[in-house]
C-alpha cells in the first residue's frame, strides 16, 4: 500500500454505526488513532468497545456551531492536528419534492451539507498542516436525482460542488479532498426504514435508493475502497462505476438521461 496509517489520527464524524463504523474499523486495523464523533454517547461507547483499543469519543451534534467548536477544541487538546476527517453523518428521505416543505429541506441540508461545511472549516487548517485527507460521503444523488427521495437529492447535490471548489482553491499536496458517491448501502432495516414516510408512494419507494435497480453495497467493502482511495489520493469514488456513464449522458443530453433514470426505477 502507498501509505501506512499507523499512528495517523483519523476523525470519523458519524462513526458510531453503519458506514462510519466500518470506515473506523478499517483505519483502526491499520494502526490509526481513532476519534469517533456522533450524537449518541451510548452508541459511541459501544462502537469504541467493538473496535477496541484507545479511542477518543466525542458526543456532538454537528448541525450545531457550539458542538462543532467543542469537538474541535477537544480534538486539538487531546491529540493535536489530524490526518483524516471523514464526514459520514447523514440521512436519506422519502417523499415527493412538491410535497417537501422548506422546513424539511432545511433540516436535511443542515445534516447532509451544512454540517460538512462546519466541520471542514473547523478542521481544514489542521488537515493542511498534516497534508491530510478530507473524505466527504456523498451519494449517487450528489450527481443525479431520482424520484420520491424528498429533500435528499437537493441536500446531497451541493457536496459535489463543495468538493470541487475545495480542490480548486486548496493545493492538492496540502489537502486531498475525496468525494465518495455510493449507491444504496446494505443495512438490516432496508425496505422498512422509510415505510411510514413512503406510505402514500409506490411500494418501490420504500426500497433503498427509492427503488433504483441497484444492489445494496456491502459497507465493509465500501469502507475498504474508501481507505484505498485515500492512500492513492484519489479525488472521487463512484460506486457502481458504471453510474459515471449515466452522469455523462445526463450532462450532455438531459432528456435522454431522465428517460434512462425512469427505466432504472422499479415500476411498483
Amino acid at each position: 500500500m502507498s501509505q501506512s496509517w499507523s499512528g495517523k489520527r483519523v476523525v470519523v464524524i458519524g462513526g458510531s454505526a453503519g458506514l462510519g463504523l466500518a470506515i473506523a474499523r478499517k483505519f483502526a486495523a491499520q494502526g490509526a488513532k481513532l476519534i469517533l464523533v456522533a450524537r449518541d454517547e451510548n452508541r459511541l461507547r459501544i462502537a469504541a468497545e467493538t473496535i477496541g483499543g484507545d479511542i477518543l469519543t466525542i458526543a456532538a451534534d454537528v448541525t450545531r456551531d457550539d458542538d462543532v467548536e467543542r469537538m474541535t477544541a477537544t480534538i486539538h487538546q487531546e491529540l493535536g492536528d489530524v490526518d483524516v476527517v471523514a464526514c459520514v453523518a447523514g440521512k436519506s428521505d422519502r417523499g415527493k419534492v412538491l410535497d417537501t416543505s422548506p422546513e424539511q429541506m432545511q433540516q436535511l441540508l443542515e445534516l447532509n451539507f451544512l454540517s460538512v461545511v462546519r466541520c471542514t472549516r473547523a478542521l481544514a487548517p489542521s488537515l493542511r498542516r498534516r497534508r491530510g485527507h478530507l473524505v466527504l460521503i456523498g451519494s449517487l444523488a450528489s450527481k443525479s436525482a431520482t424520484r420520491f427521495l424528498g429533500a435528499y437529492p437537493a441536500s446531497k447535490f451541493p457536496l459535489a460542488a463543495y468538493a470541487q471548489q475545495l480542490r480548486l482553491e486548496v493545493p492538492h499536496d496540502e489537502l486531498n479532498v475525496l468525494l465518495v458517491c455510493p449507491g444504496p448501502i446494505r443495512r438490516d432495516d432496508a425496505g422498512v426504514r422509510y415505510a411510514q414516510q413512503a406510505a402514500d408512494l409506490p411500494e418501490s419507494a420504500k426500497s433503498p435508493g427509492g427503488g433504483v435497480k441497484l444492489k445494496g453495497l456491502d459497507p465493509d467493502d465500501l469502507a475498504r475502497r474508501i481507505v484505498v482511495a485515500c492512500e492513492r489520493r484519489k479525488l472521487e469514488l463512484v460506486i457502481p462505476g458504471r453510474a459515471r456513464l449515466l452522469f455523462a449522458i445526463s450532462a450532455l443530453f438531459p432528456a435522454l438521461g431522465d428517460w434512462i433514470l425512469s427505466k432504472m426505477m422499479r415500476s411498483s
